[in-house]
C-alpha cells in the first residue's frame, strides 16, 4: 500500500530547462543504460543475468511519465525495478520520485547522510547565485531546495559497500556536493557511475548545458556546498582508473579522454573547480 504521507516540498515545480541531449537512450556498457531528461541524467543498470534491474536517480520534477514508458518500453510492460537508488537527493535526481513510487512501491536506497533530505527532515542550503559561474548560477535561487518524503521507502544502502540486487557493483561515498553523495563502481569493465561528483559539462553555464558541450568539470557550483570535501572525493573516483563515466550532467565520457581530464581535475581541481568566490567557499553548513 502507498505511503500516503509522501510527497514533495512546497518549492517543487517544473523547471523549464532543456538541452540537445534530452531524450537521448544509449547502452554505456553492458547492462549500463542511461537517458538525458532535459538536463539529467537517469540510469538503468540490469544484474548479470538481466532479470533484475535498478534505477539510478529520478530524473526533473514532471519526468515520471518519461521514465515510466522509456522503462517500459526498454525493460518491458509492467515492468518495474527491484528498487531506486539515488546518488544523492537534489530536486533534479528526485524530480519524480514520488509518482514512480505509487507506481512501483519499491525501496529507495541512499547513503545514511542523505536521509535527512529524502524524508522531510532537513532542507539543502539554498543554491548561490553569487557563486563565479554563468547564467545557470545566477538564476539557480528558482531551483527547489526543499525536501521530498518519501517516508517509509527510505533505505540506508548497506554499510559494506554493496548494492542491493547488483552484486558486481560497489558504491563509494563521495561527499562534497551534498554530505551523503554517493557513486557506483563495477570493477570487472571499469564503469562509473558518478552522480554529480563531478559532470562532463560545464554546469553553471547555459550554453555550454544547451549544447552539451563536453568538458570534465567539478560538480554544479551554485549547490555545492563543502569544496574539500568534493576534492577528496574526485580524488578518491580518479584513483579507480575507471573506462567509462556516466555523471548527472553531461554525455558519457571514456578511454582517454576521460583518464585524462579526470586526473588534471583531481590535480588542479582549485584551480578548475572551485570558483573564486561564492557562499559556500568558507562557510561549511554541515561541518
Amino acid at each position: 500500500m502507498v505511503d500516503k504521507d509522501i510527497g514533495y516540498g512546497q518549492d517543487y515545480k517544473f523547471i523549464p530547462a532543456t538541452s540537445v541531449a534530452s531524450g537521448m537512450m544509449q547502452e554505456i556498457a553492458e547492462g549500463v543504460l542511461f537517458q538525458t531528461i532535459q538536463i539529467v541524467n537517469i540510469g538503468l543498470i540490469t544484474n548479470r543475468e538481466q532479470s533484475k534491474w535498478m534505477l539510478i536517480d529520478a530524473g526533473m520534477p514532471g519526468s515520471a511519465d518519461d521514465i515510466l514508458e522509456t522503462c517500459e518500453r526498454i525493460l518491458g510492460p509492467k515492468s518495474k525495478p527491484e528498487g531506486i537508488i539515488l546518488t544523492h537527493g537534489h530536486f533534479d535526481h528526485v524530480g519524480a520520485l514520488i509518482e514512480l513510487l505509487k507506481e512501483w512501491e519499491v525501496p529507495v536506497y541512499v547513503h545514511p547522510d542523505e536521509l535527512p533530505f529524502v524524508t522531510g527532515e532537513l532542507s539543502y542550503p539554498e543554491p548561490d547565485p553569487s557563486v563565479e559561474g554563468g547564467l545557470i548560477a545566477k538564476i539557480s535561487p528558482m531551483f527547489p531546495n526543499e525536501p521530498v518524503n518519501i517516508g517509509n521507502y527510505a533505505r540506508a544502502i548497506p554499510s559494506d559497500g554493496s548494492v542491493p540486487e547488483l552484486a558486481e557493483w560497489r558504491w563509494i561515498h563521495t561527499p562534497g556536493h551534498t554530505p551523503g553523495h554517493i557513486s557506483l563502481f563495477r570493477e570487472r569493465d571499469r564503469v562509473l557511475v558518478a552522480g554529480d561528483a563531478f559532470v562532463t559539462v560545464k554546469q553553471d553555464s547555459l550554453y555550454k548545458v544547451l549544447t552539451q558541450k563536453q568538458e570534465i568539470n567539478g560538480p554544479p557550483r551554485y549547490f555545492t556546498i563543502d569544496w574539500e570535501q568534493a576534492w577528496n572525493s574526485v580524488k578518491k573516483l580518479a584513483s579507480l582508473n575507471p573506462d567509462i563515466a556516466l555523471t548527472g550532467h553531461g554525455l558519457p565520457v571514456s578511454g582517454d579522454k576521460l583518464s585524462a581530464g579526470l586526473d588534471k581535475l583531481a590535480q588542479e581541481f582549485d584551480k578548475l573547480a572551485i570558483p573564486d568566490f561564492g557562499r559556500y567557499i568558507d562557510e561549511k553548513p554541515y561541518s
